[in-house]
Parts: structure tokens; sequence; C-alpha cells
């Protein structure tokens, strides 16, 4: 091959990256594609001296570079929508997951409040015990297992163990704290019932709603009781 072939196979090699330019320029709308259209025209007449051949190799190599560089910008769009797919999925996730525990948390805290209310109602009242003038720790619990549910009445006899043995008159001479689950002051009795001091189910009535209402049933009482010795 001569010089001048050597020389116009270099020129139209550039020739046909910058033809391929032009045209993408001119599509854009710049002033500046006039000037590449013009030499493209100039320089058309050199790639005519280059055989058929290696013409053909001259456009494919530049081709395939566009093509490549597309296929590369096209890979890295197509992750950048796979993250964003991601995080957006996992957020959704998370929120679900977080409205099915509150969910979930309300309705437990829903069926042990019905279950406590249903027990307050089932529960027999103190003033339809007979008044006596002495009772006994058997009498007492007798009277606890007809006012308290069955299914928290362990509960409630474990806290009555540990705070009077079930002596309704106990009394701490250093507190004053008195009856069966030691009230204090000792006149708290009073909302159940003005026989507080000689009418053990009058007490069992005010502990078993101050249990309720404080902590949702006896045995709730009960566990906080285990964990600070007091409720």
């Amino acid at each position: 091959m001569s010089r001048i072939s050597v020389r116009g196979f270099a020129v139209a090699s550039a020739t046909a990256v910058t033809a391929v330019g032009s045209v993408v320029g001119v599509a854009s709308g710049s002033t500046a594609q006039n000037n590449d259209a013009e030499a493209t025209a100039a320089d058309a007449t050199l790639l005519a001296d280059i055989p058929a051949g290696q013409q053909a190799q001259v456009q494919t190599a530049s081709l395939t570079q566009q093509a490549d560089a597309q296929a590369i910008s096209a890979d890295a769009s197509a992750k950048k929508d796979a993250e964003e797919a991601a995080r957006k999925a996992a957020a959704e996730t998370a929120i679900a997951k977080k409205e099915a525990a509150e969910k979930a948390a309300k309705e437990a805290k829903d069926r042990i409040e019905a279950k406590s209310a249903a027990s307050r109602d089932d529960a027999r009242d103190s003033s339809s015990f007979p008044v006596q003038s002495s009772y006994s720790v058997a009498q007492i619990q007798a009277m606890a297992r007809q006012m308290v549910a069955a299914d928290q009445f362990q509960c409630f006899s474990n806290i009555v163990d540990h705070e009077s043995s079930w002596n309704y008159q106990a009394t701490n001479a250093s507190s004053g704290a008195y009856g069966l689950f030691q009230a204090l002051p000792a006149g708290k009795y009073a909302s159940a019932g003005a026989d507080w001091q000689t009418n053990p189910a009058t007490q069992i009535k005010w502990g078993l709603n101050y249990m309720n209402d404080r902590y949702h049933s006896p045995c709730q009482a009960w566990s906080f009781w285990q964990a600070n010795h007091w409720y």
C-alpha cells in the first residue's frame, strides 16, 4: 500500500467517525454541526480511495463503539431503576410490618380488657354475702372464689397471700396499711362499701376493682408484683 493510500485510510477513518457525529449533531439542532457537515463532505472523496472492505471495517468499528456506549448507559440506568424499586419495596414492607404489629397489639389489649370486663360482670357482688361477726381464712377465700374469675383467682390469691395471708384485719403498725390488700391509707376501702373494716367481701371487691382498673387483671397485677414486690 502506498503512502497516499495509508494517509487516505487514516483520513477516511477519522472522516467516518466525524460523519456519524455530524449526523447526530444536526439532529440535535446545534449550529456547530454545519461546519462538521462541510468538513465531512470535503473528506468524503478520500473515503473512496479506500477499498470497500476496509471502508466497511471503519464504519463497523464506529458503530460498534456507539453501540457499546449505549449498552453501558442502558445498564447503568437499569441498575439505578432496580435499586430504586428495591428501596421502595423495602420501605413498603417495613410500613406493612409496623402496621400489622400495631394492629396485633391493639387486638391483644382489647381482648384483655374485654375479658376483664366480663370477669367483673360475672363476679358476685360483695353485698350478696351474709354479714358475720368473724370470718375464717377458708370463708374469705370462698368469697373470693365467687367474686373473682376462675382463670384469675390464683394470681389474685398470690397477691393476698403476700400482702396479708388472708387476714382481713391485718394492720401494718408502722405505716397503717390495712386489710387483705394492705391499702394505704386504709380508708381507700370505703369506695367499695362503708363496712370495709368488718366485711372481707367489701375488701375483696375493692382489691379486685383496683387490680382491674390499674393493671387490667389480677394476673397482670401479679406479674407486676413479682417484678417489683408491690403493686
